[in-house]
């Protein structure tokens, strides 16, 4: 056996069934192995930033890591966005590297570079096997890694002769711990901040799933605290039936005022706000240099049981919160606007969902209107970087099969990673993607304001604006293998969307704005 075969043994061992791949020379015999040896699902991504995308969507809902295989320095250095946006998410990835043969690296060939260092900064865990023997125990650490509660991405950097040499051994993944337990005396400290009032409840990440935001709910009625998230959460469990949860808006301008009079804010797996980015004469603080800030649990901590600790000090009764009813609302028609659409949204998307959300500026008022939608998913960028959406839906669709998944997609960010459609396309995946056609990067309008650069003069509006030419989101679909259509008015995104929910595989939709 060699090392090749020991590390794709040991990942099948570990429980990890999918691979995204983008691979080249020095991947070959790891290519080889993959194609021997069963249990491994191989998942071709045109570039590296749709397969890193991808795994992360696949661990948000499939909540185990896939693997991800890519092409040395050059190929890792493609897929670090949206390996910091899987970061971000705390979503699990065995990140397998390709490298020179050990003697080869003296040469400095063109392609050689300092892996480890270009992978350290998105990854918990960074290691190289250097001997065939201790391939697969090197990836048996790296799956336990990723497998950690906090959800980590660890990367396993594999020398070409590493993999062809013989000598494999099959690496034992030690057992994945469960939730570490929340300190009595944290739970206490939170209890009696709650009885002060003037508090928010910041819940985030695990604390957004059907199971733990009654109890969150339960717990900001029993005490008049607000319970409120962030617009950038890895996956919310919503919908009807479920309990809804307030987003603290993004613009600055508008979360500021919500969490500036706080004495206490409460952090249940979740970080401390601050603001995107710096701007003149503004504190990025989003709280109060007087607000006390306490964590509750942070993440890989038992939310749930910290939850239920602290309900319980209040009376506080899950079963009594009452959930989100079934609300469609009423089919628009007529002039297309952002509110009509997520107006058609919110009625017709189909139960068990899974809503991909990059829409930047478009698609701030799609929360409200699909509220009432049957039980669904909602997965939100999490790190900034854009270019994730139409990857992470291809991700998500892997790990779920059976279900509809829905992207809603900022134009300009999905010409960032538009080839996942080829790959949504030659998998068969049920995504719809809607193209949200501002021809802009419309936020970046905003952004010059904001930061007192004044508003955009001609030079400036070549960098900002998508439509000198127009790009044509449905001949793109086409040439990828995607089937597609344009919608101008109510009427053609209704009917669109309807025969696309109707139809396997995938589907996109261009929203002309």
């Amino acid at each position: 056996m060699n090392g090749a075969e020991s590390l794709v043994k040991t990942l099948v061992r570990g429980g990890v069934d999918v691979c995204f791949a983008n691979p080249g020379t020095s991947e070959m015999h790891f290519v080889s192995a993959l194609d021997r040896i069963p249990g491994i699902r191989c998942v071709l991504g045109l570039f590296e930033g749709v397969v890193t995308g991808a795994a992360d969507g696949y661990y948000r809902m499939a909540e185990k890591p896939a693997a991800t295989l890519l092409h040395l320095g050059p190929g890792l250095g493609n897929g670090l966005a949206n390996l910091h946006n899987a970061r971000r998410a705390n979503s699990s990835i065995v990140n397998i590297v390709g490298e020179h043969a050990t003697y080869h690296i003296q040469y400095d060939a063109p392609l050689t570079s300092d892996i480890e260092s270009i992978a350290r900064p998105m990854s918990a865990w960074v290691h190289t096997s250097r001997e065939a023997r201790l391939v697969g125990a090197d990836a048996a650490d790296a799956i336990a890694v990723a497998r950690s509660p906090k959800g980590q991405i660890a990367t396993l950097i594999l020398p070409a002769d590493t993999a062809w040499n013989e000598g494999g051994v099959v690496g034992t993944v030690a057992p994945t711990p469960g939730p570490r337990p929340v300190p009595s005396e944290v739970v206490q400290e939170v209890v009696e901040a709650l009885k002060q009032g003037d508090s928010m409840i910041l819940i985030g990440n695990r604390a957004l799933r059907a199971d733990a935001l009654p109890i969150a709910a339960a717990i900001g009625a029993a005490t008049g605290v607000k319970v409120a998230s962030l617009s950038r959460n890895p996956r919310i469990e919503r919908g009807a039936g479920r309990v809804s949860v307030d987003r603290i808006p993004n613009p600055v301008e508008n979360s500021r005022p919500m969490l500036a009079a706080l004495k206490t804010l409460i952090l249940v797996d979740e970080v401390s706000p601050v603001s995107f980015f710096a701007q003149p004469g503004k504190i990025g603080k989003l709280t109060a240099d007087t607000c006390r800030v306490l964590t509750l649990a942070a993440s890989g901590d038992d939310v749930v049981a910290a939850l239920t600790e602290v309900a319980e000090a209040f009376a506080a009764r899950a079963d009594q919160v009452k959930p989100d009813v079934l609300a469609r609302p009423d089919m628009p028609t007529g002039e297309l606007t952002l509110t009509k659409v997520a107006q058609a949204l919110g009625a017709l998307i189909p139960e068990n969902a899974i809503i991909c959300d990059e829409s930047i500026t478009s698609g701030r008022g799609l929360f409200p209107a699909t509220a009432g939608a049957p039980p669904h998913d909602w997965l939100q960028l999490t790190g900034g970087s854009i270019g994730m959406g139409i990857p992470l839906s291809t991700g998500a669709a892997v790990a779920c099969p059976e279900r509809q998944v829905i992207n809603l997609q900022a134009d300009g960010s999905g010409m960032y990673t538009f080839q996942a459609l080829w790959t949504q396309a030659r998998e068969k995946l049920n995504v719809v993607t809607v193209i949200w056609a501002n021809r802009s990067y419309k936020i970046l309008h905003g952004e010059l304001i904001n930061v007192g650069a004044g508003a955009a003069g001609p030079t400036a509006r070549t960098m900002l604006d998508l439509d000198n030419p127009t790009i044509d989101w449905v001949s793109l679909a086409r040439g990828m293998g995607v089937e597609g259509a344009r919608a101008t008015i109510m009427e053609e995104f209704t009917a669109a969307m309807i025969s696309a929910l109707a139809r396997p595989g995938p589907f996109l939709i261009e929203v002309v704005l």
